[in-house]
């Protein structure tokens, strides 16, 4: 019997960290079952192989999910709350982990089980793991954040999709710009921003470091990635094959999000031989700020299903 070709199509730096929870995924079904063949491409390569050489995008990468050409994939959970579930919103909330552990109990239990689950409600993908890719979010900017009016009339970018990180800096004063993660440096060249919401792991590999010399270690709010699976895919599976991958996927999302904490330490240590100032935000400044952006819970509330940011908070 012929195996299933699982393409997972990689659609974000860094590259070499979905690589590696790629890796442990198929490490671990080839482990369990012969059913499965797998292969891993960047958004050129599968272009160059699977679209005659037509490129596609980030968002492109979501309709081929949809339309069943593309088996699994990666995805910001900022994007995914535009057009799949708007709960994934809540999860760029200021302030709502406490730590790793609680960000944990939440993303691997009921609560992010059902976020993921409620994805085929508007369309043809299917969450199965939550994904760091960079853990909190930093801010790389030109200048030191060491009171909270430092960040009154600063450019920030945010996520072109989500209106919580936009409010997130309003209620700062702060001016929030939409621009793509990818675009910092052009939105610093085109003298757009000061600052732009990112992560470690990425402050290297998309060059962030040539273009904003100082990281305030804001961690206002998690960056979170999803595994996503088709749905018709998942739907034609039986159910110990679905087990099987559904765990896989759990598997790696908790090792790529150990990874992504382990990074953090590296990125450090190369900032230390840069000469990169690293300012850790006071615990004064942190808990301004949460003040200043405790109202969002209830502008949002009714954005997403009701009780979730309490039950998250309490998890």
């Amino acid at each position: 019997m012929a195996k299933q070709n699982i393409k997972w199509v990689i659609a974000h730096e860094p590259i070499d960290l979905f690589l590696r929870a790629a890796k442990k995924f198929s490490d671990e079904i080839n482990s369990k079952t012969d059913k499965f063949s797998f292969e891993c491409l960047t958004l050129k390569e599968y272009s160059d192989k699977y679209n005659g050489g037509v490129q596609i995008n980030k968002y492109d990468l979501l309709d081929h999910m949809d339309q069943g050409k593309v088996e699994m994939a990666q995805m910001y959970t900022t994007t995914l709350g535009q057009k799949h579930n708007r709960d994934m919103w809540a999860l760029d909330m200021p302030f709502l982990f406490k730590d790793h552990d609680h960000a944990a109990r939440v993303l691997d239990g009921q609560i992010g089980q059902k976020i993921l689950s409620e994805m085929t409600n508007e369309g043809n993908v299917r969450g199965l793991a939550f994904t760091y890719s960079g853990g909190f979010r930093m801010l790389p900017s030109d200048r030191d954040i060491n009171v909270l009016s430092d960040l009154q009339g600063m450019r920030v970018r945010v996520h072109e999709h989500s209106p919580v990180a936009s409010e997130t800096f309003k209620a700062v004063g702060a001016e929030p710009v939409q621009l793509m993660l990818e675009e910092i440096n052009e939105g610093v060249a085109k003298d757009m921003i000061d600052a732009g919401e990112s992560t470690y792991p990425r402050y290297y590999s998309l060059k962030q470091n040539e273009a904003l010399p100082t990281i305030n270690d804001t961690q206002h709010s998690l960056f979170l990635t999803s595994v996503l699976i088709n749905d018709n895919f998942w739907a034609e599976m039986d159910a110990a094959d679905q087990e099987v991958i559904q765990s896989a996927a759990l598997s790696a999302a908790v090792t790529e999000r150990a990874e992504s904490i382990a990074d953090i330490k590296k990125v450090e240590e190369v900032c230390a031989k840069d000469g990169i100032n690293i300012n850790k935000m006071s615990e004064s400044v942190t808990a301004e700020w949460k003040a200043a952006t405790a109202h969002l819970y209830d502008k949002f509330e009714d954005m997403f299903t009701p009780g979730l940011l309490k039950a998250i908070k309490e998890a």
